[in-house]
């Protein structure tokens, strides 16, 4: 007998008298239905104040409230995007741009994973390595900068390098924490089952550490963006910080703010594709909320 059923006797109601789930509302709607409607909902809504912001600095642009030096009209930014993008400036800005920070990405990423799972296993590795990584990570990138450009000149390998820095820190200390965090009681029972260390290793331990070595993921790529705009400041004869301060100089405050929102707009699309990443190599997570992705 179910705990619904021991109830509905206790209180002297019948088994027939406990509706089912299924039966208590026919005519409401199936919760698949109401999930995608109310997520349509929800993707409409997070849209407003965009489109508010946006109309409203439009229409204060267009009156005259906001000056065109100081803030120009997004119908001008967007514009100044065609016309760039008609002579070849800014899709050519923005692949240099993107191929810096993949390959930074690529570099400090394999690196860092490498040094946050050997960590995450041995005592020994995190007294030998953790200490000197923290005391690098405490540094700032503008106070590096002079240092690197000493090390690497202000070429391309300046700039990978600053990137692949960046990113490295949030993978390496996510991916020590997640290996750290695994349930004991899993690593036992497959030595129980008989598994092997390697089998342990690529079974239970990484698939266990996969949700916070993800969460590294993003943000690091955040910072990698954050690292090439201090990069591209120095030295730089393409790239997207290359246009702005370029733009700087001859106060095209609408090539500036278009930069600004080249790099919002490339954010959120790298934190779609880690959140695509999330769903797929999470959809076995037990505690892992499929609705939210």
């Amino acid at each position: 007998m179910s705990t619904i059923e021991q109830t509905a006797s206790s209180l002297g109601l019948g088994a027939g008298s406990v509706p089912k789930p299924s039966d208590a509302h026919p005519g409401s709607p199936r919760p698949t239905v109401r999930f995608a409607e109310n997520k349509r909902a929800l993707f409409i809504l997070s849209w407003v104040a965009p489109v508010v912001l946006l109309l409203s600095w439009e229409t204060l642009a267009g009156i005259g409230w906001l000056e065109p030096h100081i803030l120009p009209a997004p119908s001008r930014v967007l514009l100044t995007a065609y016309d760039l993008a008609v002579n070849g400036t800014l899709l050519n800005d923005l692949a240099t741009s993107l191929r810096r920070a993949a390959t930074g990405f690529t570099i400090g990423g394999t690196v860092a994973f490498s040094l946050g799972t050997l960590v995450g296993f041995s005592r020994i590795a995190q007294a030998a390595i953790d200490r000197s990584v923290q005391m690098i990570r405490a540094v700032p990138f503008l106070a590096m900068l002079p240092l690197v450009i000493v090390w690497f000149g202000v070429g391309e390998a300046q700039k990978i390098f600053l990137v692949s820095l960046g990113v490295s820190f949030p993978i390496y200390i996510n991916t020590t924490l997640g290996i750290r965090q695994v349930d004991p009681k899993l690593v036992e029972l497959g030595r129980v089952q008989g598994l092997s260390t390697a089998q342990l290793i690529r079974r239970i331990i990484l698939p266990g550490a996969l949700p916070s070595v993800l969460t590294g993921v993003r943000y690091s790529l955040a910072t990698a963006w954050l690292a090439l705009v201090v990069a591209e400041t120095i030295g730089a004869q393409s790239g997207i910080g290359f246009l702005a301060m370029d733009a700087r100089e001859f106060l095209r405050t609408d090539v500036i703010v278009l930069t600004i929102v080249i790099y919002a707009v490339i954010g959120v699309l790298a934190d779609a594709i880690a959140r695509h990443l999330e769903g797929r190599l999470l959809a076995w997570h037990p505690n892992y909320d499929k609705k939210n992705r």
